[in-house]
C-alpha cells in the first residue's frame, strides 16, 4: 500500500480546481504554472502541511463534541448566550430602561452602549449553523459525514 502524499494530493486537487474555475485557456495556464511554480519552490509543501494541521484539528473538534463536560463541550452555548445577552440588552433592556429613566425619573444622561456589530455577526452565524442543523435532522442526514 502506497503512502499518502499530502503534496501531490495538493496538487491534483489544485489542478482540478483551476480547470473548473478558470473557463479561458490562457487564464488556465497562467494558473497551473503558478501552481507547479509553488510545487517546485517548496510553498506547496507548506499548504498541504496546512491540510493536515486542519485535519488534526477537526479530530480535536470531534473530541470535544463527544465530551459530557460543560467547560469543554460548552464554549458553543457560551458564546451564543454571550451574544444573546448582548443583544438582548442592546434591542430590548437599554431602549426600555432609557425610556422608562427618562419618562418617570427625568433622567437626561448616557446609557453605556455596547457595540453590537461583531455580536450580531455571530449570533446569526450560529443561529443559521442551528437552523442547518434542525434541517438536516428533519431530513435524516445527520448521520451522514
Amino acid at each position: 500500500m502506497a503512502s499518502f502524499d499530502p503534496v501531490s494530493a495538493v496538487f491534483e486537487v489544485g489542478g482540478k480546481l483551476i480547470d473548473r474555475l478558470w473557463p479561458d485557456p490562457a487564464l488556465r495556464d497562467a494558473a497551473k504554472l503558478k501552481l507547479v511554480e509553488l510545487q517546485q519552490t517548496g510553498e506547496l509543501a507548506k499548504l498541504a502541511a496546512n491540510t493536515d494541521l486542519a485535519k488534526g484539528q477537526l479530530g480535536i473538534n470531534l473530541e470535544e463534541a463527544k465530551s459530557t463536560n460543560w467547560f469543554v463541550a460548552g464554549w458553543r452555548p457560551a458564546v451564543g448566550w454571550c451574544c444573546g445577552i448582548g443583544f438582548a440588552y442592546a434591542a430590548v433592556i437599554e431602549p426600555i430602561a432609557r425610556f422608562a429613566s427618562t419618562v418617570i425619573f427625568g433622567y437626561a444622561g448616557d446609557f453605556p452602549a455596547i457595540d453590537t456589530s461583531l455580536t450580531i455577526q455571530v449570533l446569526f452565524g450560529i443561529l443559521g449553523l442551528g437552523a442547518m442543523r434542525t434541517y438536516e435532522k428533519k431530513q435524516g442526514a445527520e448521520g451522514n459525514r
